[in-house]
């Protein structure tokens, strides 16, 4: 079935969505993994400072929940109803999106850095047009 027919097409988008979370995280990860491997940031790490970045437990807190927002998405674009998971889609995908957009801003990044930011924010704006324009069809409002 296509997106816009009968429960087939919920369920593919569905599984759109969460896929594409799973992509997304796996970009942020393993541009994390790159990071610790350029010993110029890992020094910098060791320091507790990167740039202008002091990393302390608060920082290190608010990166967790930051990662928790695509490891959650991947789950709740598969459990949620379709007006909750939309805006959950679109909500999470902004938040994403401005965060390592925003990542760019600080010092200057690394090319390898700017290659993965740059997949990033193309998956989570991809995320957040899908969400925005998924349109529930008739049988499945019922």
């Amino acid at each position: 079935m296509n997106y816009e027919t009968g429960r087939g097409g919920m369920d593919n988008m569905k599984v759109k969505l969460s896929m594409l979370w799973l992509f997304a995280m796996l970009n942020y990860l393993y541009a994390d993994v790159m990071t610790l491997m350029d010993s110029s940031v890992l020094n910098e790490i060791i320091t507790g400072r990167v740039g202008s970045v002091h990393i302390t437990e608060e920082f290190l807190l608010m990166a967790a929940i930051l990662m928790e927002i695509p490891i959650a998405m991947v789950v709740l674009s598969r459990l949620l109803a379709y007006r909750a998971n939309r805006w959950a889609n679109i909500i999470a995908g902004v938040i994403k999106t401005a965060a390592v957009g925003g990542s760019l801003f600080v010092g200057e990044p690394k090319l390898y850095y700017s290659f993965f930011a740059i997949i990033e924010i193309a998956c989570t704006s991809y995320i957040v047009w899908l969400a925005w324009n998924w349109r529930r069809s008739e049988p499945e409002a019922q």
